[in-house]
């Protein structure tokens, strides 16, 4: 149980650094939000994971390079979107929040969890319980995710436009990183 948990650790550091964008971008997030944003990373690393071991065996390469490509331009698109929040004036009162809609919400959780399909597969082949490694990995990245949404917002505050410029950066790195790691694969 130990692996499981250690593998639920690295699947959710980019749920952290991506939660953690959203807080600091934000400037404010209640503790609702930042629950939130737990339950959206947490519940698509657990749905990938579970994706990924019931159907590891039937996904091939091919859907797996798609993946990658699509998790790449989804932080891409999204860390951009944030650059430009940051370097951009303010059109009016709150517009530098963060996005928090569903919509938003839901293609950064699907772009930072893919990587927990490929564990998923993994875990098809080894004698580690799918159900529970799957809570594990979801729990785990809910709670990380959630705790760095709130800590986001402390972060934020008075450096909100620097700290945007870094959090879309950081985003765009993830995909870099995502898509370079394909290549090198």
């Amino acid at each position: 149980m130990l692996s499981v948990f250690l593998l639920a650790l690295t699947l959710a550091m980019d749920a952290f650094a991506a939660a953690l964008c959203c807080g600091v971008q934000s400037g404010g997030l209640r503790l609702g939000e930042g629950l939130t944003i737990g339950l959206w990373f947490g519940g698509f690393q657990m749905g990938m994971t579970l994706l990924g071991g019931l159907f590891g065996r039937q996904i091939s390469l091919l859907l797996w390079q798609a993946g990658c490509l699509l998790a790449f331009g989804l932080l891409a698109f999204l860390g951009g979107r944030m650059v430009w929040a940051a370097v951009s004036p303010p059109k009016e009162e709150g517009a530098g929040r963060y996005d928090l809609s569903v919509p938003s919400l839901a293609a950064l959780a699907l772009a930072t969890s893919l990587d927990a399909l490929a564990a998923g597969v993994s875990l098809a082949y080894l004698e580690t319980g799918l159900l529970s490694a799957a809570g594990t990995i979801g729990a785990v990245a809910f709670s990380l995710s959630a705790l760095a949404g709130l800590l986001g917002r402390q972060l934020g505050g008075r450096w909100q436009r620097w700290a945007g410029l870094a959090g879309g950066l950081i985003l765009i790195g993830l995909g870099i990183k995502i898509l370079l790691g394909q290549i090198l694969m």
